[in-house]
C-alpha cells in the first residue's frame, strides 16, 4: 500500500464484536474487486450492467492500494465491504483539493446490509482523514444511492452541489463534504 495518507494508517485496525475494519490485504484484491461490482451491479448503480465503463475502476483493488488507503470490513475471513479513501496527490482525486480528502468507491455485501458495514467503513474514513490533520472531505455519489446518503449524513456531511458533476451524459454524481 502506498504512502499517501497519514503515518500509521496501514496498521489500523477497529472492530466491535460483528466485524472488524482494517487496511485491505494484497491476497484480498480480487475478492474486493468482484464484491465492490457485486454491490453495484445489485443497487443498479452500473448502467452498462458489467460493460459499464466503470466496472475495471471498481474492479481494481491493486490500484486503488497503490494509490490511496483501501479499508475492509471483515467479520472472520468474509469480506462485508470496503471503501477506498484518497488523499492528496492520488490519482483517484476527484474532486478533492490540497488538504482535502476523498471517500471513493463504498461498496457493502449485499448479503450483509442492514449490519453497519457501510457506516463503520465510512467513519473510519473520517477518523482518518481527522489524525491526517485534513480539512475537509469530500466525495460523489450517485443520486439513486440513498442508502450511502443517510451514511453520509448521519456522519455530518452536507451536500455541495455546487461540486456536482457529470462523468456521463446519463450519470449525474451528488457531492457531499465534511468540514474537519
Amino acid at each position: 500500500m502506498a504512502d499517501t495518507g497519514p503515518a500509521g494508517q496501514n496498521s489500523r485496525v477497529t472492530s466491535d464484536s460483528a466485524f472488524q475494519i482494517r487496511p485491505v490485504l494484497p491476497s484480498e484484491h480480487d475478492a474486493l474487486g468482484d464484491l465492490t461490482v457485486d454491490s453495484y451491479l445489485k443497487g443498479g448503480f452500473l448502467i452498462g450492467g458489467l460493460d459499464d465503463g466503470y466496472t475495471p475502476h471498481l474492479r481494481d483493488v491493486a490500484h486503488r492500494a497503490a494509490n490511496a488507503t483501501v479499508l475492509v470490513a471483515v467479520d472472520g475471513e468474509r469480506l462485508l465491504g470496503g471503501v477506498t479513501l484518497a488523499f492528496p496527490g492520488s490519482p483517484l482525486m476527484e474532486l478533492g483539493g490540497d488538504g482535502e480528502a476523498e471517500i471513493r468507491m463504498l461498496a457493502v455485501d449485499p448479503a450483509a446490509g442492514g449490519r453497519g458495514v457501510g457506516s463503520a467503513l465510512a467513519a473510519a474514513c473520517v477518523e482518518l482523514a481527522r489524525e491526517a490533520g485534513t480539512k475537509r472531505m469530500v466525495l460523489c455519489s450517485q443520486q439513486t444511492m440513498t442508502t450511502a446518503h443517510r451514511i453520509y449524513r448521519k456522519l455530518g456531511f452536507e451536500r455541495e452541489p455546487a461540486l456536482d458533476w457529470s462523468p456521463l451524459p446519463d450519470v449525474r454524481l451528488w457531492a457531499f463534504s465534511l468540514r474537519l
